[in-house]
């Protein structure tokens, strides 16, 4: 496939397979396994399997490996894997090239799995891991230090948007020779800059808006061919967090229309943001194409749009923002973000539940803190059911 072609062709066309029927569609090749023409062929596909050879679905399969070959063209990468969810591709990056006594530095504003990931289990094998406020380069600079192997960060973090300098960060990590490892589920990859900035190897849960309809989980690293192959997937097929064929050829038929969702629904955020933010009746409103938000400027540079992610502190805490909530007609309370539809969570009873309320509280997850994923209905439709949510309180 020609490297030229723009994002909106890319989407559509890159790493496309056909068989010798010729299909218009992507095929679905539902098979865990596949069978040789000869005993001497199955010795020889084990010692090196080629470009176009399968071994087990766990190991590669021909439409998974047309998503990863789509995903990593729009991503600008050398080659990527996919996985059975936007969890197991934080753990496989991670976890793949790490081992006892490495140090990780990572930005404190985390997903509340990516924080368990980092607090417990790499803890749990002997991994050190130091936390920072991701948007301070002092403690970054302060942080990394000659033995760090890898940083992490979400670009923009969940569920407050802090945007992190991603160019800033791996200058101060390659200066020691570490790995940036880059959650970029919130930027998408249609406004993300993220390689192009200096991150080594990006991770995203495609059951956001690559899927796009809430069908399915998966997830994928992106990163060098040497990263992909030799350091991720060797972890990635023996411990079983490989895609399933049928989740892989959902994900590329969301790709198709990736970028006419995710551009419409930035639209509408920007919209919706502009609409709430002189509500007397919320303490913020948070979302990065606001003037407001304390990485704008920041924001303008790393992204190509704001996003389809908001934030709304209600005033009242807890109590003000269940009851907005239970009073939405459109938004469905959810946990999942990056759908055709628009959902509303209450991160601090929901996805960051579990975190100590101390915690909480330095992360800005505040009571009446409510995540917005804004999805494909009418702009002034979702903005005047907040508005009825908030003439509930």
């Amino acid at each position: 496939m020609t490297k030229d072609w723009k994002l909106a062709t890319k989407l559509v066309h890159e790493g496309s397979r056909r068989s010798q029927y010729g299909e218009m569609a992507e095929a679905i090749f539902l098979t865990q396994g596949f069978a040789y023409d000869s005993a001497e062929q199955a010795e020889a596909r084990f010692i090196k399997a080629g470009e176009d050879e399968f071994i087990y679905a766990r190991y590669g399969n021909p439409t998974v490996r047309m998503f990863e070959d789509r995903i990593a063209a729009v991503e600008g990468t050398e080659d990527a894997f996919a996985t059975a969810s936007g969890m197991a591709a934080v753990n496989g990056a991670l976890t793949s090239m790490l081992k006892a006594g490495d140090h990780v530095v990572s930005a404190r504003a985390l997903f509340g799995s990516c924080l368990y990931i980092l607090e417990d289990i790499l803890g749990r094998f002997g991994v050190e891991v130091s936390f920072v406020d991701g948007t301070d380069l002092d403690q970054w600079r302060a942080a990394v230090r000659p033995d760090t192997k890898a940083v992490f960060l979400e670009s923009m973090s969940n569920p407050t948007l802090e945007i992190v300098d991603i160019k800033a960060v791996a200058e101060i990590a390659h200066a020691v020779g570490a790995t940036v490892v880059v959650d970029n589920v919130f930027a998408t990859p249609v406004f993300s800059r993220a390689v192009e900035l200096g991150a080594d190897v990006v991770v995203y849960s495609a059951t956001k808006h690559i899927d796009g309809q809430g069908r399915a989980l998966g997830g994928v690293i992106c990163g060098t061919r040497e990263f992909v192959r030799k350091v991720a997937e060797p972890y990635l097929k023996h411990t079983g967090g490989s895609m399933s064929p049928f989740n892989a050829w959902l994900m590329l038929n969301g790709m198709q229309t990736l970028g006419l969702r995710c551009r419409a629904m930035a639209e509408s955020a920007a919209s919706i943001a502009s609409g709430l933010e002189e509500d007397a009746r919320l303490l913020r409103v948070i979302y990065p194409g606001l003037a407001s938000h304390p990485q704008h400027a920041l924001a303008s540079t790393m992204l190509t749009a704001p996003g389809t992610m908001l934030a709304i502190d209600v005033k009242g805490g807890k109590d003000a923002a269940f009851r907005l909530l239970n009073a939405l007609e459109i938004w469905k309370i959810s946990n999942n973000l990056g759908d055709a539809k628009s959902i509303a969570t209450h991160p601090a009873t929901t996805t960051h539940q579990r975190l100590p309320e101390a915690q909480k509280a330095k992360l800005g997850i505040t009571p009446g803190l409510i995540r917005l994923s804004v999805g494909l209905e009418d702009a002034g439709d979702l903005l005047a059911d907040l508005k009825r949510g908030l003439d509930a309180i």
